[in-house]
């Protein structure tokens, strides 16, 4: 008796399971306002849309369509959504990750010719910040806008951004934003930080310099933007404030941790903007950057160091080196040992065009691992801020150890020479035709309980 009673029960729940549908099944006819739009609005049309940085929409049933087969091929590929970091190895905050199921819908989608569907099932638009992509701004402060001709490769500025307060305050995020012709590669920004009573006007001097065409040494390039208190001093220089690569965003942590401090006047100092390649038409790029205030004061600003190309120890140099010849795969690697426990927030992992692979770890004494980023096939377009979706706590003592794979074969169809030319890290060049490799990580000194804190909290 209690056998056929289990074995009804089991029927019934089979069939009430049928009834109801599996959520995990591929519906018998997939359509545009049913399946697929909740698919794009969720993961893409944050680029993918009129103002977005993506050079087509997939917002409308007509826009999606007439691209059907290239995003079914794309997902598929695991092109897009673009995520490079392997997320079996680490999950972070935010990732762009498809799952199975979704990839199946846009294929069957796509095979079956792209149905519309009823048009009372078509999803809510998000409604996506202008300007950002993180939210609304407090404070916007415009970049001197730079004129481009056509067909010029790279150019490396020194530009002073400069602003003026009501008050000292404090800043949640500094927000570099490109201007819309995606013609900025990346950009390395300071604050010059100004005391009370020390600069009359921090908007005196040049805004923009061709390190290349305008100045002779770094010293007369800080003379000609003026940076200079009024009595001939310099003021503190606060590292690696704002901070702009493909894909990256602004990064938030909880109220109170990271942030920085906004003097009353002060400067944004943009040590390193570098515009790539600019095609066929004249550019002016106006970018800008957003400033979020913070809530409270950071009790716990965040620090920075970096591993590998201009190391910020010095003793943690890529090894063997970063020679890379013809026609040749070639493995690197750098090391640091933390001296004190400390909690990452976020990594960065950079490299250029024959970058391959990365992956970085972290050995503690003992010898176990600390699983910290892998990125199986490295995307050059793709170089996000990874932040943890916890903090992660590194033992003092610990070896973080990062990998580099380069490729300089014809194979690898992001040389940027044919045929394949000796290419290495020429001090530090940031040319994109060079190559760099780096590990950036952002970090707290260790506090009991950090690695209990979720750094997974909703954007301003």
């Amino acid at each position: 008796m209690r056998k056929a009673s289990l074995f009804f029960a089991g029927v019934i729940c089979v069939l009430l399971y049928t009834a109801c549908g599996n959520k995990d099944s591929i519906p018998e006819t997939v359509t545009f306002t049913e399946h697929v739009a909740p698919i794009l609005y969720n993961n893409c049309t944050i680029c993918h849309r009129p103002g977005g940085n993506a050079h087509f929409s997939l917002v409308t049933y007509e826009d999606a369509k007439k691209s059907a087969g290239a995003c079914a091929y794309v997902v598929k590929e695991k092109i897009m959504p673009p995520w490079p970091a392997d997320p079996n190895y680490t999950e972070f905050v935010g990732q762009r990750i498809l799952s199975e199921h979704d990839k199946k819908i846009l294929e069957k989608w796509s095979a079956e010719g792209a149905p519309q569907g009823p048009a009372d099932k078509m999803p809510a638009l998000p409604n996506y910040p202008v300007g950002s992509t993180i939210g609304t701004p407090d404070m916007r402060i415009p970049v001197q806008p730079y004129f481009l001709k056509s067909n010029s490769y790279d150019k490396f500025l020194l530009v002073k951004v400069p602003y003026e307060l009501p008050a000292d305050t404090f800043a949640a995020i500094i927000e570099f934003v490109p201007g819309t012709k995606n013609v900025v590669h990346h950009v390395n920004g300071d604050m010059v930080k100004y005391d009370a009573g020390k600069k009359a006007d921090v908007f005196a001097g040049e805004r923009v310099l061709n390190m290349a065409e305008d100045t002779a040494t770094l010293l007369q390039a800080y003379q000609k933007l003026g940076l200079p208190n009024d009595d001939g001093s310099y003021p503190v220089l606060q590292k690696s404030v704002v901070n702009f690569l493909p894909g990256a965003t602004g990064q938030r942590y909880p109220d109170g941790v990271g942030g920085y401090f906004l003097p009353r006047k002060g400067a944004f100092l943009l040590n390193d903007l570098h515009y790539g390649f600019t095609k066929q038409e004249d550019i002016m790029d106006s970018s800008y950057i957003n400033i979020f205030f913070a809530k409270i004061p950071s009790k716990r600003p965040a620090k920075e160091f970096q591993i590998g190309t201009l190391s910020s120890f010095g003793n943690a140099p890529v090894l063997p080196d970063l020679i890379i010849q013809p026609n040749t795969v070639k493995q690197v690697y750098s090391r640091y040992v933390v001296p004190d426990d400390i909690s990452i927030l976020t990594v960065n992992p950079h490299m250029h065009l024959l970058g391959k692979s990365f992956k970085a770890y972290a050995v503690k004494p003992e010898g176990d691992t600390i699983r910290l980023i892998s990125i199986p096939r490295w995307d050059f377009n793709w170089q996000y801020f990874y932040t943890f979706k916890k903090m992660v706590k590194i033992p003092k003592g610990s070896a973080i150890i990062a990998e580099g794979v380069y490729d300089n074969t014809k194979q690898n169809l992001n040389n940027p020479f044919t045929p394949p030319q000796l290419v290495r890290d020429r001090d530090g060049s940031m040319k994109a035709t060079d190559e760099m490799f780096q590990f950036i990580v952002t970090y707290l000194p260790y506090q009991q309980g950090d690695e209990n804190i979720s750094l997974d909290i909703q954007k301003p």
